[in-house]
């Protein structure tokens, strides 16, 4: 029988929802069937089709996790799948050994400030995420910085997705010096296959910040599987900031409408690119240190009816 050596991984960038019905910059973002979405007046296969009740589950993607031999994995949210934090709270009591979750507020309104200390004082998110790509005002305006303040005093992490312009960069480098006890993920690999996408990267010179690389995939989807572009990328980054401030993340779920789960990292298994202690930096001990996961259940290898 095949088998396979185990290695811890962790997913640094993935989504849960159980219904999108939200409108954003006044289009509209909702489920529709087959794992379809009207997304900005278009429908998109926003989910592989066999998910036809347009659920994003917890359980189903803990299925995707066990197969992958996934350990665990960050939940994240996203301005375009509604705010979840409801949802989430039960994810994060569920699976506590499984899951780190984001809160999140609609910091496009003024006075975003008492939900977010409301949802940082409850103790049931680790961290709190932010699209800043879909952000319309500063990083670094009172609200945000008073509720940065917050989180480093309640040992939170932020997760952190940047406009490709880079015109976010020097807020960015504030908050890491305003607030160094603040672990802050820059998301999207610095947006990699857009110009300047390195500049992005040097933010992890600074020592609270890492990158992960939720949505490589998506974003080298023209060169699909084994993305060679994403490899070469992902080795000019660590030689630029080192492997050690790099996490893997996959986007999940709308990253697996074009490969399947564990196509997300196998890739980065087998390549020459990287060392093993590399690999294993990238896929999993970073994020193990960086999040604070502790022991995980034991994932055994399960063979394929086609091999």
């Amino acid at each position: 029988m095949q088998t396979e050596e185990f290695m811890t991984i962790i997913d640094a960038h993935s989504h849960l929802w159980l219904k999108q019905d939200t409108i954003v910059d006044g289009k509209p973002v909702r489920t529709l069937h087959n794992g379809r979405s009207d997304f900005f007046g278009e429908e998109v296969q926003m989910l592989p089709p066999f998910m036809i009740d347009g659920r994003n589950s917890a359980e189903v993607f803990l299925s995707n996790m066990d197969y992958a031999r996934v350990s665990g994995a960050v939940v994240v949210q996203e301005f375009i799948d509604g705010i979840q934090n409801a949802y989430l709270q039960e994810v994060a009591a569920s699976y506590p050994d499984r899951f780190k979750v984001c809160a999140m507020c609609d910091f496009n309104k003024e006075g975003f400030l008492r939900s977010a200390c409301e949802l940082i004082g409850s103790k049931r998110f680790q961290g709190v995420a932010i699209p800043g790509h879909r952000l319309h005002g500063s990083l670094t305006s009172d609200e945000m910085m008073q509720m940065f303040a917050e989180m480093q005093k309640n040992g939170m992490f932020l997760s952190l997705c940047l406009h490709e312009d880079n015109h976010q960069i020097p807020e960015v480098k504030e908050i890491a010096r305003e607030f160094p006890s603040l672990k802050i993920a820059i998301g999207h690999f610095g947006m990699v296959t857009t110009p300047g996408w390195l500049e992005q990267i040097k933010l992890a010179r600074c020592e609270n910040i890492y990158i992960e690389s939720g949505g490589i995939t998506w974003l080298f989807n023209s060169e699909f599987y084994p993305f060679e572009g994403a490899v070469r990328a992902i080795r000019e980054a660590a030689d630029l900031v080192g492997i050690n401030k790099l996490m893997w993340g996959s986007d999940y779920p709308r990253t697996i409408t074009a490969i399947t789960y564990r196509m997300s990292y196998d890739f980065i298994r087998k390549t020459k690119h990287l060392s093993e202690e590399e690999k294993a930096a990238f896929l999993g001990l970073n994020a193990k240190r960086f999040y604070g996961f502790a022991d995980f259940p034991a994932l055994p290898y399960i063979k394929n009816m086609s091999e």
